[in-house]
């Protein structure tokens, strides 16, 4: 939409006909910068008024998306932190059920891996455990990174061609 217009649209118009993207939080600062800029004249109509700075308009449109991006990464590290841990949580616990079972040999009196097996077993379970919950959670993390990383370049070079855009139309 933004592309397919000669002037700039009004956001919360193209916030209706889009609805939630980071990028309109974006565009909108953009053009609140724009609008202050300006002066009063109509950013929509694409004439009038004399852009003063068109790297201040960068610059909020760069805030913005650092911003939208940190909105993005809510709960990466809870992710990562999961990834990361969750195996020597269930080593640990492989490391503590083994002990168990060799303390439990001791006192059964009795070298026989049929006295130990059942316990090394079940101390093993807390490692697929851990391993259960590690592999989904990177798997995860790592598909929304590429995602929030693929929007943030889209938002960096968004703000690059409004820039250029407003340059244009004000600066003629």
């Amino acid at each position: 939409m933004f592309r397919a217009g000669r002037g700039l649209s009004d956001p919360n118009t193209l916030r209706a006909g889009v609805g939630v993207t980071p990028l309109i939080s974006v565009y909108a600062a953009g053009y609140r910068e724009l609008e202050s800029q300006i002066g009063g004249a109509n950013p929509r109509a694409g004439v009038a008024g004399k852009l003063r700075n068109a790297s201040a308009v960068g610059v909020e449109m760069q805030v913005a998306a650092g911003e939208e991006v940190r909105r993005l990464e809510k709960g990466m590290s809870s992710l990562a932190t999961i990834a990361s841990v969750s195996p020597f949580i269930g080593l640990f616990g492989t490391v503590w059920g083994v002990m168990d079972a060799f303390a439990g040999l001791g006192d059964a009196g009795a070298a026989s891996l049929r006295a130990v097996a059942p316990g090394i077993a079940e101390a093993l379970v807390t490692t697929a455990a851990g391993l259960f919950a590690a592999v989904p959670a990177l798997i995860a993390y790592n598909h929304y990174l590429h995602g929030i990383r693929g929007v943030a370049s889209r938002m960096n070079d968004f703000a690059a061609e409004f820039v250029s855009k407003v340059e244009t139309l004000y600066n003629s």
